[in-house]
């Protein structure tokens, strides 16, 4: 049974639920209603922060650029950052989504410090002092402060049954009338509500919200937000299965968590009146809230689903650098500094100030993203890098020295690790076919470059190994080959880039010979002579 009685019997120890935090700034207190009382909001000198995921799905960069801030703002305030499950949604929760977003936060290095997390074994544990960090293991909890709404009048059982709801907004619609409950249940006397819940009728639970008046909001990105209360119809809280929904349960946990600061998708700011609400009716003080702007696509439409890849671990498996998805991530909707792109995770949260959030949504821009990963990929030790892009060689046998020599030659225009291999084929191909891509040099004849052809091999026999493996020698000798013989630098370099590439546009042939060396480079340049 999800809901009791009427009377005082039973109920929840009413010190503990008008708990007032001792810390209030005087400075953030106003007035979240037109013609009602005024709330305090919450200024703990100990900032506590939230990320709430539900595991309908893997963690996506929207849900990663709310736990960044989290994140930040928490380090920023040397206060407490904690990962919260809200599974109360049987239906659409995931297997392995949990584990899923704690990976992918570890991977990004977004790491609470209480709450959910898993261990070295992978399993699921909880960190804290304010547990059940699942959401679905405070039910009662929740119950109890359903109960305790119902009894100060604040919510109410409701029996319209779903075929009811629909042919109401069927009706609503046809009329051109803006949809939502029509208060059918709302002044059901409390005998009957009683008398039809012991027979076992189907009930939800709804807010009792005022008919009149309004609520305002006040935002740290957005000011102050109003909302007529006449367009808000009454909310279930309590579903007819007995699952709390995400307004009451969000709003309860947060206070029980002493949540100082709620950051989260502007998608919840028209919600936001429903959860005041709640804190009203207990006397709680309010958090500050931050609705963050939306994530875009270049055409300015959401970013979603539909669109391509929006999850963390897409990205991750694609050959982005966490660093690279954490300062990209950072920057959609905000910029501490001018012009400056490149921050590390510490100046991040150095730097974090909720009020510098752009309301307007933050463009999703993949070119901008490749930029920096590039910048990340050449900021590497060459240990690291190879660690980074050796796997991508997979299924390549050859050996080791020319792969790290392949890997580094690409390096500069690598943008992921995974498109190594794609960008480097060329070096592993058995031959080139010249007639597409001509080895002459604009009307070069064919003797001629045979001849330039022949005349580098030579110099290159006569080399040592470690010589032909040094960019700055190979083109030390070259170009004295080429000043020797009174040549031009395209009629020699040209001729020679191709046969060592088989593309117009490629890496230098100094760059070539080196990263193929002697045997391998003698090997296509005898290939291009004899295709002439």
């Amino acid at each position: 049974m999800y809901f009791s009685d009427f009377s005082s019997e039973g109920a929840m120890n009413q010190e503990r639920m008008t708990k007032i935090s001792h810390f209030v700034n005087e400075d953030a207190i106003f007035p979240i209603s037109t013609e009602r009382s005024t709330i305090n909001i919450m200024s703990n000198s100990k900032v506590r922060v939230r990320f709430a995921p539900s595991p309908t799905g893997f963690l996506h960069i929207g849900g990663l650029r709310t736990a960044l801030y989290n994140h930040l703002f928490a380090q920023h305030k040397k206060g407490d950052f904690v990962l919260r499950i809200e599974d109360t949604d049987r239906v659409r929760t995931v297997e392995g989504g949990i584990e899923n977003i704690c990976q992918s936060l570890k991977e990004t290095g977004v790491i609470p410090n209480e709450g959910i997390w898993i261990d070295e074994k992978g399993e699921i544990v909880e960190r804290g002092t304010h547990g059940p960090y699942l959401q679905s293991k405070r039910q009662k909890r929740h119950h109890e402060y359903a109960d305790e709404l119902i009894r100060m009048g604040k919510a109410y059982p409701c029996f319209c049954t779903e075929e009811r709801l629909q042919e109401l907004r069927k009706k609503q619609q046809l009329e051109k009338q803006p949809t939502g409950y029509d208060g059918t249940c709302r002044n059901l006397e409390a005998d009957e509500a009683k008398k039809r819940i012991s027979n076992g009728v189907p009930h939800v639970i709804r807010l009792r919200f005022p008919e009149q008046g309004s609520v305002i909001i006040h935002d740290v990105i957005r000011g102050k937000v109003a909302f007529d209360w006449k367009e808000i119809d009454d909310q279930v809280i309590i579903k007819s299965d007995g699952m709390p929904t995400y307004h009451l349960a969000a709003t309860c946990d947060d206070h029980d968590m002493e949540i100082s600061h709620v950051l989260r998708g502007e998608e919840w700011l028209s919600s936001t009146p429903k959860h005041i609400f709640i804190y009203e009716a207990f006397n709680w003080e309010l958090p500050i809230f931050v609705h963050l702007p939306l994530i875009l696509n270049p055409d300015k439409s959401k970013l979603s689903k539909r669109q391509g890849d929006v999850g963390v671990n897409d990205y991750i498996e694609k050959g982005y650098l966490p660093e690279a998805i954490i300062n990209f991530v950072a920057l959609l909707g905000w910029n501490p500094k001018g012009d400056q792109e490149i921050y590390s995770h510490e100046e991040l949260a150095e730097l974090f100030d909720p009020a510098k959030i752009n309301k307007a949504g933050g463009v999703f821009d993949t070119s901008k993203l490749n930029w920096m990963n590039n910048h990340y990929l050449r900021a590497l030790s060459e240990d690291d890098y190879f660690k980074k892009v050796l796997p991508s060689f997979e299924g390549i046998d050859d050996d080791l020295a020319f792969l790290k020599r392949s890997a580094l030659l690409v390096r500069d225009r690598l943008e992921t690790t995974v498109e190594i291999k794609e960008v480097t084929a060329f070096l592993f191909r058995a031959g080139f076919d010249f007639q597409e891509i001509p080895l002459a040099w604009k009307d070069q004849d064919a003797d001629s470059v045979k001849e330039r052809l022949e005349a580098v091999r030579e110099v290159l026999t006569n080399m040592e190994e470690s010589n032909v493996l040094n960019i700055q020698i190979v083109e030390n000798e070259l170009k004295n080959l080429i000043e020797k013989n009174g040549w031009g630098n395209g009629d020699t370099l040209w001729p020679l880039r191709v046969a060592l590439s088989g593309m117009k546009k490629s890496p230098g042939p100094f760059e070539l010979v080196a990263t193929y060396g002697k045997e391998r480079a003698l090997q296509r340049i005898d290939s291009a002579i004899k295709s002439l």
